[in-house]
């Protein structure tokens, strides 16, 4: 590691924790040239995934596209930072793990709306107006009723069927 005061490619690990709930490593630094201390973060790399669009498109993944729809839903909402960085955080690592390379655009906006389900019910109420085209106030009140019948998922109850 180039040390960012000297540009010494010498130094040693001082301390090294786990940070970002285990999904990377932090280490502190001191070159031993300058005696400079700094920190880094390991994380894995991660395979880049697509994502195919609707037209048949491709095009790269992007995390901060995916946070902005769901800041964007949550606007106004009590749904924390944290809250909404887990979201994203899951979702990503769901979508890595189940489709490899390559996802469907549609799949991307079904787990947005599974994510709002469980935090905010006005939320996912908007996304899903945006995310299904919803073109009067008759499919406004369709998808609340819905939400009436089916309930807020517990988080103690484990799924059955997927």
């Amino acid at each position: 590691m180039r040390c960012p005061k000297c540009g010494n490619l010498e130094d040693r690990v001082i301390d090294s924790r786990s940070a970002k709930e285990g999904a990377s490593i932090r280490r502190r630094r001191e070159c031993t040239a300058c005696l400079y201390r700094f920190t880094t973060y390991e994380e894995i790399e991660r395979v880049q995934l697509r994502v195919v669009k609707r037209d048949g498109r491709s095009e790269p993944f992007e995390r901060k596209k995916l946070a902005a729809g769901l800041s964007k839903a949550c606007e106004k909402r009590p749904i924390s930072f944290d809250a909404l960085e887990k979201a994203v955080d899951e979702i990503e690592s769901e979508l890595e793990s189940a489709y490899g390379r390559e996802v469907a655009s549609h799949l991307i906006g079904g787990k947005v709306m599974e994510k709002l389900h469980a935090l905010d019910e006005v939320a996912y109420v908007r996304y899903a107006s945006v995310y299904r085209h919803f073109q009067d106030i008759g499919e406004f009140i369709d998808e609340i009723q819905s939400l009436e019948r089916r309930g807020k998922p517990s988080v103690l109850q484990t799924e059955l069927f997927s």
